[in-house]
């Protein structure tokens, strides 16, 4: 039977860092502080050198910043109204948005270039989500089905 680990809360990882400097401040030695957390000598000597530095604060947890949203947070309030317009507006045949459509649309309107996949995240950031069309048959005749149901069907139908 395999083993399993449970995963660590950010506030347990928080708590080890403070509970670090702590024992620090009590005069104990870096290598006993990580034998005693269960943790590296190295993990360790970097939470008191930043503890130190940017005071016991920054060890806190902190959420990596990410790089900078290309799109202005009012360029992304358009795109629904710019969507809005319809994909014939942007001369594209057939009335059906797709992330290559939007993503066009992004570049040409904003001038920024986006990937299709991160183009289907703004999309349900802005609230649209994905619809696939049903797929039938152009020449499909409804009232032919209707009828084959209402008629032929209860005859067909196997009775208990």
């Amino acid at each position: 039977m395999g083993q399993y680990r449970l995963r660590k809360s950010d506030s347990s990882f928080e708590a080890r860092r403070f509970r670090a400097w702590e024992l620090k401040q009590q005069g104990w030695k870096q290598k006993d502080i990580a034998e005693a957390l269960g943790v590296t000598a190295g993990a360790v000597s970097q939470w008191l050198k930043r503890a130190r530095a940017e005071g016991v604060e920054s060890l806190r947890r902190r959420v990596a910043p990410g790089s900078a949203p290309r799109l202005t947070a009012a360029q992304r309030a358009q795109l629904p109204g710019l969507l809005a317009k319809g994909a014939e507006a942007y001369e594209f045949s057939g009335a059906v948005w797709t992330r290559a459509r939007v993503a066009e649309v992004i570049r040409r309107e904003f001038g920024v270039t986006y990937d299709e996949s991160h183009v289907g995240r703004i999309l349900r950031a802005c609230g649209w989500s994905l619809q696939k069309p049903a797929r039938r048959a152009k020449q499909r005749d409804e009232e032919a089905i209707r009828a084959w149901k209402e008629e032929r069907w209860p005859e067909v139908e196997k009775k208990p």
